[in-house]
């Protein structure tokens, strides 16, 4: 099992914080700018680990030369089911330099955007603090 899927499924944050290179670029399904650099991204991740229940991988697709990881997901954001899928890319390091979420369906997405706008506030925190 791939260390990122393994972190996030035990719900290890700094697990998942350590398998982030330091340039990595975060791109979210509900944000149209990129977010650049660990300490956002991390904060970001922590906020998604707050807001999703249930949530589960249920399909792990890798390129031969496991630089590309798709990850297919489904969670629950209150009362809408979740789905989509984690687009990570390594670097020489091994260390996730690229990281693309998508979710769908329309619905969910926009309960998603509201929770992590409702956590916005302390991601902004835990990214200085960082």
């Amino acid at each position: 099992m791939n260390p990122f899927r393994k972190a996030v499924e035990d719900g290890d944050h700094a697990a998942v914080v350590d398998l982030l290179a330091e340039d990595v670029v975060f791109t979210s399904p509900v944000v149209f700018k990129p977010y650049a650099g660990k300490a956002i991204t991390a904060a970001i991740l922590g906020g998604v680990m707050r807001v999703f229940e249930d949530f589960r991988y249920v399909r792990e697709i890798a390129d031969a030369d496991g630089r590309d990881l798709a990850l297919v997901f489904e969670a629950r954001v209150g009362d809408r089911e979740i789905q989509g899928c984690d687009f990570l890319h390594f670097d020489e390091d091994g260390r996730i330099d690229d990281l693309v979420v998508m979710v769908r369906p329309l619905s969910a997405a926009q309960a998603l955007q509201q929770a992590m706008a409702a956590q916005f506030d302390r991601i902004a925190q835990e990214a200085a603090g960082a």
